[in-house]
């Protein structure tokens, strides 16, 4: 008799990015700037304030996220990063391991994972030959057995959108009784005013969940907070599956702050969006295939040779993220960061 799940064998590890001492570390997405004073008070305060356990329900944060969101608090639920609620999707719409999550791929690596930790079956459908989600190939793949959608947008790692026709047209054909999950962890940097924003079809579509994270625009990767938005019953269930005290003080804390502080935060984006079409525009001009970017990082669609130039990268000191044999993703980061990776990228041979 086995104590521990045969699949387990089997399951993908997450893969972070790496961190090697003296490189510049373009691999995670991460914003470079520290979190804003302000901020970084609050989480001295609550961390000075004595071992006491979290707010189990996280009202504090709850009422200042719906503030924020011009929503009820009744339809948010909060997690330890959008990637634990991804993971608590599963746990209340799958039942058996018939049961399917359906999701673009290449998407976000933490997809199948959550789903076999779930239990449930991954069916998987290919981006287009834009590097976007295939919507109408994704609502083919819907079978009675499917339980849960997920959409990424901007997709990671590709940095494409879904619009908001896309959307609604996507959500009318798959109907109200699969769960949607629109994961918007970059919805901070996004300028295409025809992408989709998932708030704003939320009240038509019940079945519909968003998702979003203070990872990434709010400097609090390290601290690990992530919300959804959802119908009240959706997002009960979600509360109801998340595990005890995850969310810790001083996360909600500098989440808290983070949103007084958002008009100082959110201003930085606009510097990151300029950097991401310098560098993209210097990789089309060198002759690589690079979609474009609605995000913090640029893809690089390479093949067989993604091994080669995340190699060559780390020689040059810097390191980038390779989903072999598919492409890399490149972060966006400061001017000079930004530089030493181009010159990498430009003493490459294809």
């Amino acid at each position: 008799m086995t104590l521990i799940r045969a699949d387990l064998d089997s399951l993908p590890a997450y893969v972070p990015g790496r961190a090697i001492p003296g490189a510049i570390k373009l691999a995670s997405n991460e914003v470079p700037l520290p979190p804003s004073a302000p901020v970084l008070a609050a989480i001295a305060e609550a961390a000075a304030a004595g071992n006491r356990y979290p707010d189990l329900a996280a009202v504090g944060l709850t009422e200042r996220i719906a503030r924020s969101l011009g929503v009820d608090p009744s339809a948010i639920a909060v997690g330890c990063g959008s990637v634990s609620i991804c993971q608590q999707l599963v746990q209340i719409s799958c039942f058996e391991p018939s049961d399917e999550v359906v999701f673009a791929w290449r998407s976000f690596e933490a997809y199948p994972i959550v789903t076999q930790i779930g239990g449930a079956t991954a069916v998987t459908v290919p981006l287009d030959g834009d590097f976007r989600h295939d919507l109408d190939a994704m609502a083919a793949a819907v079978t009675p057995r499917t339980r849960l959608i997920m959409v990424c947008s901007p997709n990671n790692p590709t940095g494409t959108v879904v619009t908001r026709a896309e959307l609604e047209r996507f959500l009318a054909a798959v109907g109200p009784d699969v769960l949607v999950a629109l994961d918007e962890a970059y919805h901070e940097y996004v300028t295409d005013p025809d992408a989709a924003d998932g708030l704003s079809v939320l009240d038509a579509h019940p079945n519909l969940v968003v998702l979003r994270t203070f990872s990434k625009a709010y400097r609090l990767a390290a601290l690990r907070v992530g919300y959804a938005v959802a119908t009240p019953e959706i997002a009960t269930a979600l509360r109801k599956v998340c595990a005890p005290f995850s969310v810790s003080t001083l996360a909600q804390a500098g989440a808290v702050a983070a949103l007084d502080d958002a008009e100082n935060l959110l201003a930085a984006c606009a510097e990151v969006v300029a950097e991401r079409v310098r560098v993209r525009d210097a990789l089309v001009a060198a002759g690589y295939t690079v979609p474009p970017t609605q995000s913090n990082f640029v893809w690089l669609s390479l093949g067989e040779r993604t091994a080669a130039f995340a190699a060559h990268c780390l020689e040059h000191k810097v390191i980038v993220r390779p989903f072999h044999p598919d492409g890399v993703r490149v972060t966006v980061s400061s001017p000079a960061e930004n530089d030493a990776f181009l010159e990498a990228a430009g003493t490459f041979e294809r």
